[in-house]
């Protein structure tokens, strides 16, 4: 299947997996795509598979990933140094801060290129560089991520199914479709009607310190993911030496709240950013395609957005061939315009901060609708 093809970067080690489990053939007689998948879809999105394999934009270059992490490297290293030659006085520990929330947001970027296998051709060399990003740079789970975000790219905005969208209906009410279901049943978690209001102070700058903070570190306990737990805490092992032995320890709790408030609230927009605004519902089972078009958009290319959203700007792209590396996205999002417009896809692509605004208004839309079912119905 697509999703199969999307994930496994080496299709022959997993097929020795597979063949202990096959159970048969289907019968002549029985269909190969089920009815709620377009079958001439699926036939030209593996006929662009097959061509994007060809002019191989599967294959990584290492010197781009290189330089993303000499970047994060130095700008890691440069947060300290700004501290430790021009002292801890307001402005620059003001400068350190930001360093630091760059370097930060820029190593999650790279590990999620690391986690989609993108940027080695051997499948190890990718998992230990994505531990030394995700768990020594960062502090935080590889294997966690990997867990939750393989859900999310399977079913992407379909509820129960995609784990980014389990704030609904607890903090949010998310879509237009759930939102009336919660305002017929009179259900009221939070004031879903001022739920534009409150997202700014609640998911962008709580996110990281809070629910990411935490979760990490119990996904990684209770599925004994002893590896990354030993990694990570070499994160705060450095982090605490080394940032310790400048600051005092109030200024040093502001420090690393303050960093991961501003790298959430970074991640949280951007990411969002993509989603949020589009279809969100229960699964369709529809095919691979129509799936990832319906629950994705672009944001404008720049060099700007390439570098400040790690190229998730070209969001759709990245849900076809999730395993790409980033700097071809560009050059195979000419294919999936012509793809959508051949069989009438919408394919959406706007400016950044219209994207972000976007959030903003979809938000107030299902509050409104849930108000108005709330009170009505």
């Amino acid at each position: 299947q697509d999703a199969f093809v999307a994930f496994h970067v080496d299709k022959v080690l997993v097929s020795k997996y597979l063949k202990p489990l096959q159970i048969g053939e289907l019968a002549p007689d029985q269909p190969s795509i089920e009815p709620t998948k377009n079958e001439r879809l699926v036939k030209d999105f593996r006929e662009l598979r097959a061509t994007v394999e060809r002019m191989g934009l599967l294959e990584p270059n290492q010197l781009f990933f290189f330089l993303l992490l000499a970047h994060i490297l130095l700008l890691d290293t440069a947060a300290w140094l700004i501290l430790f030659y021009f002292g801890t006085s307001l402005l620059p520990f003001v400068f350190s801060l930001l360093v630091l929330t760059i370097s930060q947001v820029q190593a999650s970027w790279l590990q999620h290129d690391l986690g989609h296998l993108s940027v080695f051709r051997k499948t190890k060399w990718n998992h230990l560089l994505h531990k030394f990003v995700m768990c020594h740079l960062i502090g935080a789970s590889a294997k966690w991520w990997t867990l939750l975000h393989s859900q999310h790219h399977s079913k992407p905005n379909c509820f129960h199914k995609d784990p980014d969208i389990d704030m609904h209906p607890f903090l949010f009410t998310l879509g237009k479709k759930f939102s009336v279901e919660l305002g017929i049943k009179k259900k009221k978690y939070m004031p879903y009607n001022h739920q534009h209001k409150y997202f700014f102070i609640t998911l962008p700058p709580l996110l990281f310190p809070t629910y990411f903070h935490y979760h990490t570190f119990y996904i990684a306990y209770t599925k004994k993911y002893w590896g990354d737990l030993a990694w990570m805490l070499t994160f705060y092992i450095r982090f605490f030496y080394t940032y310790g032995s400048l600051l005092e320890a109030k200024t040093l709790n502001c420090l690393i709240s303050l960093h991961r408030m501003l790298e959430s609230s970074w991640f949280v927009w951007v990411s969002q950013m993509n989603h949020i605004p589009m279809d969100i519902d229960y699964d369709k089972n529809l095919d691979w395609m129509s799936t990832q078009l319906q629950a994705t958009c672009n944001v404008e290319q720049s060099l700007f957005n390439d570098w400040f959203t790690g190229h998730l700007n070209f969001q759709i792209e990245h849900h076809l061939f999730p395993s790409m590396p980033r700097h071809n996205y560009w050059k195979v999002a000419p294919l999936v315009k012509a793809l959508c417009a051949k069989h009438g896809l919408e394919y959406q692509c706007k400016p950044l901060l219209t994207a972000f605004a976007d959030i903003v208004h979809s938000l107030k839309n299902w509050g409104e609708l849930w108000l108005d079912a709330y009170l009505h119905k």
